[in-house]
């Protein structure tokens, strides 16, 4: 079964407008700043904030018909839920965190126990049964909620920045792990981040939400290539832009010209990978076909290479060694020459 979402609902500030299908056995992941209304989406089709008007459809039933249409309560909505912050009873074991589901919905103690067991063995933390959530890892406390939202038997599975609580160190395994778990799910599978590694690990389409609306959505590797806000950008790592194309030029927005190769004409919008700008101390010699001066604004590490960011028109990132930024002797306040090819611009239409 798939869900369908077409919500409209108003939370303060935030006008809230998303339409939106998950396909049966598919992971889409909501990625987008704070404040762009993912927590708020999830609340939605968990039935704890009311639409103002449209409609959400699981297979063939109306969870929310909008004022005067049906409303199933959050309890009958057959949803799986992984909270950010995990909710895990702080008086109870992972066995009967993982039970209390089971017990709500009738089934006899010793029964949901002996399921609560099955889904702490098949998480990877069965060793951990008796133990209460303040003396889990936050790994282990955050493979409880996993067995927990999935031991109740779901129809949909709705996952809340399900890593954000995990360090570094334990991050890639269980990033592994709930990607499996959500694989081996039948239903639609719907999960909320900002982290750009975590969407693209864990889901099949990843859609963009920005101030309350979805203004992109894709496989991943489209989301990658053809950015279409500068937040999408920032999120892969790409500069972005925004301008004119004529005659293989490209104007951009807020100044700057640039040479570009096998272009669209009329409004576009442009990529760069920083590691394509090259930075040098003197005006370079050979063919690139776009070369200019610029200030250097910031520098900022990223793992083994350094961010230049720098100003004038247009600004760009460039991606640096540290044993560059030694040679060149590049800081703050200084100004250095850029050097950028026609063909490692990627221009698409607006």
């Amino acid at each position: 079964m798939s869900l369908r979402l077409d919500v409209h609902l108003r939370r303060g500030a935030l006008q809230l407008d998303v339409e939106l299908v998950v396909g049966a056995r598919e992971t889409v992941a909501v990625v987008g700043p704070n404040g762009a209304g993912k927590s708020t989406l999830l609340a939605a089709i968990a039935g704890l904030v009311p639409l103002e008007h449209g409609a959400i459809v699981l297979g063939d039933e109306v969870l929310d018909g909008g004022p005067g249409g049906p409303f199933v309560p959050t309890e009958r909505r057959g949803c799986g839920v992984m909270f950010q912050d995990l909710l895990l009873f702080p008086h109870l074991s992972a066995t009967d965190n993982v039970a209390y589901g089971l017990r709500a919905a009738g089934m006899p103690r010793a029964q949901a126990r002996t399921a609560a067991m099955a889904w702490l063995e098949r998480v990877g933390v069965a060793a951990h049964a008796a133990v209460v959530p303040s003396a889990l890892s936050g790994g282990q406390a955050q493979r409880v909620a996993l067995a927990r939202a999935l031991a109740a038997g779901p129809r949909l599975l709705l996952l809340d920045e399900p890593l954000s609580a995990i360090d570094a160190s334990a991050r890639l395994v269980l990033r592994r792990d709930l990607r499996a778990h959500l694989d081996a799910f039948a239903g639609p599978r719907l999960l909320v981040t900002h982290d750009a590694v975590e969407a693209f690990a864990l889901a099949d389409r990843v859609a963009v939400l920005e101030g309350g609306r979805i203004v992109q959505s894709g496989a991943v590797a489209e989301i990658c290539s053809r950015p279409r806000s500068r937040y999408v950008a920032d999120l892969v790592g790409l500069n972005f832009l925004r301008g004119t194309c004529r005659g293989g030029r490209l104007c951009v927005d807020g100044g700057g010209e640039l040479v570009v190769s096998q272009a669209p004409e009329g409004a576009v919008l442009a990529t760069v990978h920083p590691r394509a700008i090259a930075l040098y101390r003197s005006r370079p010699d050979g063919t690139p076909r776009n070369v200019w001066p610029a200030p250097i604004e910031a520098l900022e590490a990223a793992g083994d290479r350094v961010r230049v960011r720098l100003g004038g028109a247009p600004t760009l990132v460039a991606e640096v060694t540290p044993l560059a930024v030694a040679e060149l002797r590049l800081g703050v306040g200084g100004t250095v020459w850029v050097a950028l090819k026609a063909t490692e611009i990627e221009v698409f239409p607006a």
